[in-house]
């Protein structure tokens, strides 16, 4: 068996101090990365604030989209604001490839015209250590809450990664301030680059998949199919619909047949609590709406 109650201390606090605490330290590590890199002419450190703007600008729109989600619904948003993070996540995106892509034109430019670039290694091996020192900082502040929460397991896994970063560029300053070649800065920059591509892709395809109002990750209808029909009294189920309003957000719609000697005895109330308790228990669905039908019921504008 394993303990996990939460330990006392600083890494004790809340899930939302501590995530604050390290977007905190994200942001400030990134500034001084930004500088850095405009000081020694670094590109790999500048891919490095980069990869460190992924996991501060996922985080401040997580933290704004919770306030905007917040606000109530009303007869004009009837699901109130929830797909701010939606929208936000977009931008968010977008800026990450545009940045990668010109972090990755800059890297093979510098790989092919080396002469031309001048790369202060001493001053970006410092930059480097600070950064790799505040990740491993962050990282010990989520080791704990990590195993306690699925939000902080993904906060701990980017920090995880900003310190790969970190790391790349403290050997590219090492073997620059060694052997004198630049272009590891560009290879490192290169590799940080490749590391943010694919997870802003990721985001892409999930804003994509919510918007398109497809069926969420790890859903299948036809399980939920089976376990309504499993439900006494259910005869038949149509017009399954299954989408969600933003990530953790899962809605569902359904058309039931109900048998008619069921409807007569007054159990439909039961059905329909056993319906919603089914999706939200096995499924993890809260938002679910049920028609329930008699046997014969004819469907004026029936879409399948």
């Amino acid at each position: 068996m394993h303990d996990h109650a939460p330990e006392g201390g600083i890494r004790g606090a809340s899930n939302r101090r501590l995530l604050a605490t390290s977007l905190a330290i994200t942001s400030v590590v990134m500034i001084v990365q930004v500088v850095g890199a405009w000081l020694s002419g670094s590109l790999a450190l500048l891919a490095d604030a980069v990869h460190m703007f992924t996991d501060a600008a996922a985080l401040v729109i997580a933290l704004v989209a919770a306030v905007v989600a917040a606000r109530p619904a009303n007869d004009r948003r009837t699901f109130g604001y929830q797909r701010a993070e939606v929208f936000g996540a977009l931008v968010n995106g977008v800026v990450l490839i545009v940045l990668s892509v010109w972090i990755a034109v800059e890297g093979v430019q510098r790989l092919l015209n080396p002469g031309t670039v001048e790369v202060a290694g001493g001053l970006m091996l410092v930059v480097a250590v600070v950064g790799l020192v505040a990740n491993a900082v962050a990282m010990w502040l989520l080791s704990s809450a990590q195993r306690r929460s699925m939000n902080v397991r993904g906060a701990y896994v980017e920090v995880l990664g900003d310190l790969i970063g970190s790391a790349a560029v403290i050997v590219a300053a090492v073997v620059i301030l060694v052997t004198g070649w630049v272009q590891a800065d560009a290879v490192a920059s290169l590799l940080i680059a490749a590391m943010i591509v694919p997870r802003a892709i990721g985001l892409l395809r999930e804003v994509v998949s919510v918007l398109s109002e497809s069926v969420p990750a790890g859903t299948h209808v036809r399980d939920i199919r089976e376990h309504i029909l499993q439900t006494p009294g259910v005869v038949d189920v149509h017009d399954v619909h299954v989408w969600q309003l933003t990530r953790g957000a899962p809605v569902f719609t359904a058309h039931v047949v109900v048998d008619g000697a069921a409807l007569a005895d007054g159990r439909a109330s039961g059905i329909l609590s056993q319906l919603q308790s089914c999706l939200s228990q096995h499924f993890d669905v809260e938002h679910s709406t049920f028609q329930l039908e008699p046997a014969g019921h004819v469907e004026h504008d029936a879409h399948a």
